[in-house]
């Protein structure tokens, strides 16, 4: 991915005010996956005119405009991350509530034999793995 959140909306054609500009740099920087109010927090911080209303109104906007990817990890929070983002799967932390991101070539190669086993050329996926951490053994 060479190109930002902010050029792909451009190309979108969609006006890209201060306030959705400011909302896209937050999104281009996240290393991890905010929900509404997690976004509201750090773009507020950069101008504090931001309110929560138009948070939930960009992202609704970046979603429909396949910029943003919004993903629920079943605890009642959507999520967002970059749709251009390379490929990986995560991993949820159910007692922290962490996302982590991973990527596994036999993962991968298995969905591939799985689907071609089936009758299917594989085009996507999506993997979710939820877990707690295990306990020391020491």
């Amino acid at each position: 991915m060479t190109d930002t959140i902010i050029s792909r909306c451009e190309a979108k054609g969609l006006r890209m005010t201060e306030q959705r500009r400011v909302i896209a740099q937050v999104l281009q920087d996240a290393t991890d996956h905010p929900d509404v109010e997690e976004l509201y927090a750090r773009a507020s911080a950069i101008d504090p005119r931001i309110s929560i209303a138009t948070i939930y109104r960009t992202v609704k906007l970046f979603e429909e405009a396949g910029i943003l990817e919004r993903l629920e990890f079943g605890d009642g929070r959507a999520r967002y991350e970059d749709a251009e983002r390379d490929h990986h799967d995560h991993l949820i932390d159910m007692q922290s509530g962490k996302v982590i991101e991973f990527v596994d070539p036999e993962i991968e190669a298995l969905q591939e034999k799985i689907a071609a086993k089936l009758g299917y050329e594989l085009r996507g996926h999506k993997l979710e793995l939820y877990g707690v951490p295990l306990r020391d053994k020491s």
